[in-house]
């Protein structure tokens, strides 16, 4: 997988294997047979994972600093899941609304501009 080209995938649910596994089959076909996934080092990961398609790592290599930024993004975009704001719900269905949208709005402009690239130059 280039390291220009991520996707943001999401699936609800905790860390166990049952949550893991939904969120291994939600990652697009291409890159669960191509892509590295590194994550840290919760046993679940290394149980649903295959192992050339995983990297256990620590946060000191830097190599999950992208999704420590797209989970500070997400809590400083959607304040309704901060638990001191007005905007707090405590509806999951709210929570889940909130966090899907966020996915979406982070994923459009990457589509936006494949399918631009797809229609004016055959690329992509």
């Amino acid at each position: 997988m280039s390291t220009r080209k991520r996707s943001l995938v999401n699936t609800n649910g905790d860390r166990a294997e049952v949550g893991t596994r939904r969120l291994w089959h939600s990652l697009p076909a291409t890159y669960r047979q191509g892509a590295v996934c590194y994550t840290d080092f919760w046993e679940s990961y290394v149980k649903v994972f295959p192992h050339n398609r995983h990297g256990a790592v620590g946060k000191e290599t830097g190599l999950t600093n992208l999704i420590e930024k797209i989970n500070n993004m997400l809590r400083q975009r959607s304040s309704r899941l901060v638990r001191k704001t007005l905007s707090f719900s405590k509806k999951w269905e709210n929570h889940l609304g909130a966090i899907w949208k966020f996915v979406h709005d982070y994923n459009l402009p990457s589509l936006l501009l494949q399918d631009y690239l797809r229609s004016n130059s055959g690329i992509v």
